[in-house]
């Protein structure tokens, strides 16, 4: 049924026609943005996993994030930075089904960690009498899966009612990655009700853990300033107020990009709005997370000093 449907066998992404001919810029910009994003993430998975130090509920979320956000900038950079520099902008329709299940799914799973962050940091800092007995291995894992799961599996819904569509118009997709609603438009059919259910599913998918998480940073807030201590303030405010930034940059720019109706919103700002998230917050994860963390730092500097002094026993 799906192939006597479908006669379109690829795409054309036309995300960066109006400024192509800066393309070496852009292939330079992509290439430095995608190693730094996924360099710093690995670095951050690989100290989470293998020192003990880091054997902590917190730190279990963040290797969780950073392995997320690695997979996420292997999604889409890789192919974004081959179109510019071969000029090849199609894309096979089984690829760009695939490079869009991935990249939704993984969108979902981070609104949910973002929230379960926040939740693990109000435990730690507003109730710290408590935080052991809730937030116990069998938690913090379940919490984890729960927002893995909560991607894939409603994605995946998705994804079987996306594959039912025909596709048999044009097959040029204003955008710079294959998307959901840039997707619906080029189908041959009534897409309104997949379009609310996109809507309805983004909302479902993004309020409720961004109120939770703006909840906890109150809550959080509220207790930093009854800290004596103006340097413990301080400290405090630095580092809540990083992830609020990242965390505002991220949800502001998804919920512009999937729940504003499309007829109230300009093209070039929903693709703008689309490039900001999927942009900034893998690349500023492993620095607001982790590199501006003290005890990171530590580990990371003990790990090389370990790893060069290993190496100069070897040769001598």
């Amino acid at each position: 049924m799906f192939e006597n449907q479908t006669r379109i066998t690829e795409f054309i992404l036309l995300g960066f026609g109006d400024i192509y001919e800066f393309r070496i810029h852009l292939i330079l910009a992509f290439l430095v943005i995608s190693i730094v994003t996924v360099m710093g993430n690995i670095l951050i998975l690989l100290l989470v996993v293998f020192d003990q130090h880091f054997n902590t509920p917190m730190y279990f979320f963040l290797g969780n994030l950073s392995f997320l956000e690695a997979c996420y900038s292997s999604n889409l950079f890789p192919s974004t930075v081959w179109a510019l520099l071969t000029g090849n902008k199609t894309v096979s329709f089984g690829s760009c089904l695939a490079q869009w299940y991935i990249f939704g799914s993984l969108e979902i799973a981070e609104c949910c960690l973002l929230c379960v962050m926040s939740y693990d940091r109000y435990l730690a800092i507003c109730k710290p009498l408590h935080y052991a007995t809730i937030m116990k291995t069998q938690t913090y894992i379940w919490l984890a899966a729960t927002s893995w799961f909560n991607g894939f599996f409603t994605f995946l819904i998705l994804l079987i009612l996306m594959l039912q569509l025909p596709f048999c118009g044009p097959n040029e997709m204003d955008n710079y990655f294959c998307d959901y609603f840039p997707l619906l438009t080029l189908s041959c059919s009534d897409t309104s009700l997949m379009k609310m259910l996109g809507i309805v599913e983004a909302a479902v998918f993004t309020l409720p853990p961004f109120f939770l998480t703006l909840t906890s940073y109150v809550y959080i807030i509220a207790a930093i300033l009854k800290i004596p201590s103006s340097t413990g303030r301080k400290k405090a405010f630095s580092t809540c107020s990083s992830h609020l930034v990242l965390v505002t940059i991220f949800y502001g720019s998804l919920m512009t990009a999937y729940m504003i109706p499309k007829q109230e919103m300009k093209r070039e700002m929903e693709k703008y709005s689309s490039l900001l998230y999927t942009v900034l917050p893998p690349l500023l994860n492993p620095f607001i997370y982790s590199l501006r963390n003290k005890e990171v730092k530590d580990a990371l500097r003990n790990n090389v000093d370990r790893f060069c002094h290993t190496k100069q026993v070897k040769r001598n």
